[in-house]
């Protein structure tokens, strides 16, 4: 069974964000926004919630998913994998929320999602009163709006704060070795852009993927209510379940370390060159590279210590013109 995620007590501590993320594990924060208005509204009714959100809103279309009631709220695909199991849509929050308050009462309703909503630029107005302490107000925050909707297991590169302001969800985390035992479905054929596992976790005697259960012994759940919030690593493979007629979150993902100079954002581009480079090797070419990488990107011994530190190059630290340079050698190997 999986184990509970452990929990970090905010109090206001300056150094916490430090702590959080150097921790290196997920973490519950609970209460980190109760003082919001929103999470106000919604211990107050979900009427009253989607009322306040809608008299901010300024109508800006964001992306919202549309499920049949068949689909049982999971986004993913259609049985034969040939399609999605979604309509998309562009509506305004306001939009949303009157179709989510239409369906509130119906045990057979459509899923409903509304994914990732950029905050500065569909409810500005939200920013000033609904601050998070914890992080700089460069970094933005997404809004996420639905019904009895889950969205299967993804990774994502960045840091993620995400925060539980009305309804209740369950998050269920694996570290990322695990991501063998999860079944992960098509790299370029994914529902929301995040590679998504396909075995169900509430549905762990599936034949089709029987070490779905190996996943579940190293998972971690938990389930946040109005005001709650939790901390994902980068790469922590996450399933969410939305268990209410209408919840709503609000996250934070943000990258520390962005390298120098040209080093990508995404590392996923990394990703897709090794299985074009290496995936079709021979076994014993394979294990070889796998040597390599290991010594030089994935060892935590230094391959340069031997170097003095003035001949290290591309193997010391790499200040904007070596990055430049590195990028220039990989584009001639292209």
């Amino acid at each position: 069974m999986p184990a509970p995620i452990e929990a970090f007590h905010y109090e206001g501590q300056p150094d916490a964000l430090a702590r959080i993320v150097g921790s290196e594990r997920p973490l519950v924060i609970r209460g980190l926004v109760k003082h919001w208005p929103l999470v106000a509204a919604a211990t107050q009714s979900e009427r009253a919630f989607a009322d306040l959100l809608m008299a901010r809103d300024n109508g800006t279309p964001v992306d919202a998913l549309l499920m049949p009631p068949e689909a049982e709220g999971l986004v993913g695909y259609r049985d034969d994998l040939e399609a999605f199991n979604f309509k998309h849509h562009r509506v305004s929050v306001t939009q949303a929320l009157q179709r989510l308050l239409q369906y509130a009462g119906s045990d057979d309703a459509p899923g409903i999602a509304l994914q990732s909503a950029p905050v500065a630029a569909c409810l500005p107005g939200l920013l000033e009163d609904h601050a998070l302490p914890l992080l700089a107000p460069s970094i933005q925050p997404r809004l996420w709006i639905g019904n009895r909707v889950t969205t299967p297991a993804h990774f994502d590169e960045y840091h993620n704060i995400a925060c539980v302001v009305c309804g209740v969800r369950r998050f269920t985390l694996f570290p990322p070795e695990q991501v063998r035992n999860l079944y992960i479905g098509p790299l370029d054929f994914a529902p929301t852009g995040a590679a998504i596992g396909m075995a169900r976790v509430d549905r762990p005697d599936d034949p089709r993927y029987p070490r779905l259960k190996l996943a579940l012994e190293q998972a971690q759940v938990a389930e946040l209510a109005p005001g709650d919030a939790v901390y994902i690593p980068p790469m922590w493979w996450h399933h969410v379940a939305s268990l209410g007629p209408l919840n709503a979150l609000v996250n934070y993902w943000w990258k520390a370390g962005q390298g120098v100079g040209l080093v990508p954002n995404t590392r996923l581009g990394g990703l897709l060159h090794c299985i074009l480079l290496f995936k079709s090797l021979p076994p014993a070419e394979r294990e070889a590279w796998r040597a390599l990488l290991d010594h030089y990107v994935f060892g935590d011994e230094d391959p340069a210590a031997h170097i003095p530190e003035g001949r290290r190059g591309w193997l010391g630290e790499l200040d904007a013109e070596q990055s430049r340079k590195l990028l220039e050698r990989i584009r001639q190997y292209l």
